[in-house]
């Protein structure tokens, strides 16, 4: 992979997982953040509001992470093996984190730990499926 591919697949990548992601919990799933956070004896944990600067950190991260997953798949760099990987990457991504959140602290519930890795599939795998793409057309 060029460094002009990883750069523009990770800023891709970015964009459209805070977009998809935006879709999923701010339009489709209001209410599931807030409720996930202020569960058990954590409440108010909600940064109000949000610093904007670290999550755009977080979600070049995330793209990163991502783009380097996806084009690790060279061989196969479909649509649907950009879909598959996302998928798994951001499941497995989001179960770590919110299983270690909810063994550690008092955020979180048992269900908003097992229902989010769930619903992070979608903005993965519609990542995953736009990275491939990118990949395959940048040069």
């Amino acid at each position: 992979m060029s460094p002009k591919q990883l750069v523009i697949s990770t800023i891709v990548g970015a964009l459209t997982l805070s977009a998809s992601g935006y879709v999923i919990f701010g339009i489709a799933f209001p209410e599931f953040f807030t409720n996930f956070m202020n569960a058990g004896s954590a409440m108010n944990v909600e940064r109000q509001p949000p610093m904007l600067w670290a999550v755009a950190l977080a979600m070049l991260s995330y793209g990163l992470l991502m783009t380097l997953a996806v084009g690790s798949r060279a061989s196969s760099l479909t649509t649907r093996a950009g879909v598959t990987a996302g998928a798994v990457v951001s499941f497995l991504l989001w179960f770590t984190a919110d299983f270690m959140l909810y063994g550690i602290s008092h955020v979180g519930s048992l269900k908003g730990t097992v229902t989010d890795p769930l619903l992070e599939l979608v903005p993965g795998a519609i990542a995953g499926g736009v990275i491939a793409a990118v990949l395959r057309t940048i040069r």
